[in-house]
């Protein structure tokens, strides 16, 4: 079922272009120098197809709640995708927004100098300038009032969000959002889903960070549930 994406009606940057790309399930919201809508479709299809082609051959991959392993012959979005779930203890798809995001993003910066690549509250990010993100969290007081600050040089990077209040994928936490920064984008995308998994209440905050900045590649954390916020790492949050 399609929930409507509110949040994205706070993305402004008034030095680029922004489009939304749609194909079944992906549904991207980019931001460049100028139009890339059918770069962006060609690129969706490719890595779908990718992935399509894969599962078919293992029903595991789109399955599994735990990390799998794979053939040696998989396509390298795949292969991204498992690594990354393995370090963060939980299934391949659990990193499947984050490396669609990034590796589309990747692709286009051949055409455009920065690119911003949203898809389902996954983002991946290349700026020459300073940016401010802002925090979707659902119900919480905090959603509208914070953003992260991303500086130029801190780019390329994912930026990843995991939610039990907002959103159809899976999670079994309680947190209105558990936000993962990584240079690598799937890596974001896997322990922000098992970070949110480990919230069930406000005592589990610090629970959660001590996990997920015990994984190696992960450089900032932010985790929300109700009133309640804490954060760790390379990561800057400022009042909006």
């Amino acid at each position: 079922m399609y929930e409507e994406r509110t949040y994205r009606e706070w993305v402004k940057h008034s030095d680029l272009v922004t489009f939304k790309v749609i194909n079944q399930e992906t549904d991207l919201l980019v931001s460049a120098d100028t139009n890339l809508s059918n770069q962006t479709a060609e690129y969706i299809s490719k890595y779908r197809n990718q992935l399509k082609r894969y599962i078919a051959n293992d029903i595991r991959f789109l399955k599994s709640l735990e990390p799998i392993d794979i053939d040696d012959n998989a396509p390298e979005i795949v292969k991204d995708m498992a690594k990354a779930a393995k370090l963060a203890g939980v299934g391949p798809m659990a990193a499947v927004a984050g490396a669609i995001a990034e590796r589309i993003g990747r692709d286009l910066l051949e055409f455009s100098s920065q690119v911003i690549v949203e898809n389902g509250g996954d983002i991946f990010i290349k700026s020459n300038t300073q940016r401010f993100m802002g925090i979707y969290a659902g119900k919480s007081p905090f959603t509208g009032k914070l953003a992260l600050k991303i500086e130029a040089d801190q780019t390329p990077i994912g930026i990843c969000t995991s939610s039990g209040a907002v959103g159809h994928s899976i999670s079994f936490g309680n947190a209105d959002a558990a936000i993962i920064l990584s240079k690598w984008t799937a890596l974001a995308d896997a322990v922000a889903t098992a970070t949110g998994n480990i919230i069930k209440t406000e005592e589990d905050i610090q629970k959660a960070i001590d996990f997920a900045r015990s994984i190696e590649g992960v450089e900032g954390i932010v985790v929300i549930i109700n009133k309640k916020i804490g954060a760790w790492g390379k990561v800057e949050v400022v009042g909006c």
